[in-house]
């Protein structure tokens, strides 16, 4: 199985390009902080170069711009060619299938103003009761399957 979930900010604005068919195609690359920090080290990031075709390749370009979050599903896929010198050269890249907003629209800046207009429709969230504990309700003991 190959399968790839990030969740990160752009690095830079997103590129749009068409390949000689027509066929949309976006690069852009992913920074995602690393889980843990070593002790007295600053926290270590991946940047990830990403890639996205057709429909979701125009939803990216439209919608995402450099410092938003991202959260994406795809494949890694390597690639390899020859360069000017004739030197082989490989890549490695997330092919990205599905991708999401990280952040509300608020977070954001205002950044983004519209949702695409292929995405589903959201059923409203319901109202959380006032016992809410930051997102979290509490839970008896007696309640809990274990």
């Amino acid at each position: 199985m190959n399968k790839v979930v990030l969740v990160g900010r752009l690095a830079r604005d997103p590129e749009l390009r068409n390949t000689q068919s027509g066929t949309p195609v976006v690069s852009f690359t992913v920074v995602c902080d690393r889980r843990f920090v070593k002790q007295g080290e600053e926290r270590q990031a991946d940047f990830i170069s990403c890639v996205a075709w057709g429909k979701t390749a125009e939803f990216v370009s439209r919608y995402f711009t450099k410092g938003m979050r991202i959260a994406l599903d795809g494949r890694i896929q390597t690639r390899s060619w020859d360069d000017q010198n004739g030197q082989k050269r490989y890549a490695t890249e997330v092919i990205a299938e599905d991708v999401e907003f990280a952040q509300s629209k608020n977070e954001s800046g205002g950044s983004y103003s519209a949702t695409p207009a292929y995405s589903a429709p959201v059923a409203p969230v319901p109202q959380a009761p006032s016992a809410d504990i930051d997102g979290f309700m509490p839970v008896e003991e007696e309640d809990l399957p274990f």
